[in-house]
């Protein structure tokens, strides 16, 4: 891992710079601009609102503030994962001309969406001050559960940007795959609509799910979070992000042939 460090202080100021670039070039091609940052998430609460109140005929307290940390946190990871798979190939006129780690690419396309991740949370925020919802010392569990977040998303972005250079067909698996896994981490609905002893299996085998639900325990229900599962999701993020680092370098100068 020394090789990562060393190339981390040598290309943080590009990842940086291209990040703030993605994200001025993408207000700059809007009618509505960074208005729409803050439209998606609230549009999309507002759907899954009415899927769970009107069609479910389900009601509950906190029900919108608890579906927009729910896709909040499902963007974020959904978002970084569907884009990894063409991620080398979509910066062919980058990487192909100057080197740089290609897992560089990743932590550019992350920091674009934690920022639009942010500005969901600014949304929550105002929620928590409206609903009055107060903070309460289990909120410091939001920053653990961050640390997993991060390293779960980059460690599958990483392994799925590698297969996605070879694997022409990989992005239609990956899109049906997280379709399904969607639909199976509550993120418009409560997992305890779910009979045992599915709840308890999707609740702790589901990265997403269990996140989601860590999330919203220690911001809106002041409760604890499952200590032992999230410590064993952050390990498993943390094999996956030095296995896919791994992975990258070993075959990073094989991409350039293939794309």
């Amino acid at each position: 891992m020394a090789k990562f460090i060393k190339d981390m202080k040598k290309f943080y100021k590009y990842i940086g710079f291209s990040a703030k670039s993605s994200l001025k070039s993408e207000v700059a091609g809007s009618y509505l601009g960074w208005l729409w940052w803050v439209l998606e998430p609230v549009l999309f609460t507002i759907v899954y609102w009415f899927i769970y109140t009107i069609i479910f005929n389900k009601s509950g307290q906190y029900m919108t503030l608890y579906i927009i940390i729910g896709i909040t946190l499902w963007d974020f990871f959904n978002k970084n994962v569907m884009q990894s798979v063409k991620i080398v190939a979509s910066n062919k006129s980058i990487v192909t001309k100057v080197y740089i780690p290609k897992y560089a690419l990743i932590f550019t396309q992350m920091l674009v969406l934690a920022f639009k991740m942010a500005v969901s949370f600014g949304i929550i925020i105002v929620l928590m001050i409206y609903y009055k919802v107060h903070l309460t010392i289990y909120a410091l569990w939001v920053i653990p559960v961050f640390i997993t977040l991060f390293l779960v998303t980059f460690g599958f972005s990483a392994i799925i940007a590698h297969f996605g250079v070879f694997v022409e067909d990989l992005r239609n698996v990956i899109n049906v795959v997280l379709r399904v896994v969607f639909y199976m981490s509550g993120v418009f609905y409560k997992l305890d609509m779910v009979p045992e002893p599915f709840r308890t299996i999707l609740g702790k085998c589901n990265p997403m799910a269990f996140l989601m639900t860590s999330m919203r325990n220690c911001l809106i229900y002041s409760s604890n979070v499952g200590y032992k599962v999230l410590a064993a999701w952050f390990v498993v993020g943390l094999l996956m992000t030095v296995g896919g680092i791994k992975l990258i370098y070993k075959y990073e100068n094989s991409y350039i042939k293939v794309i």
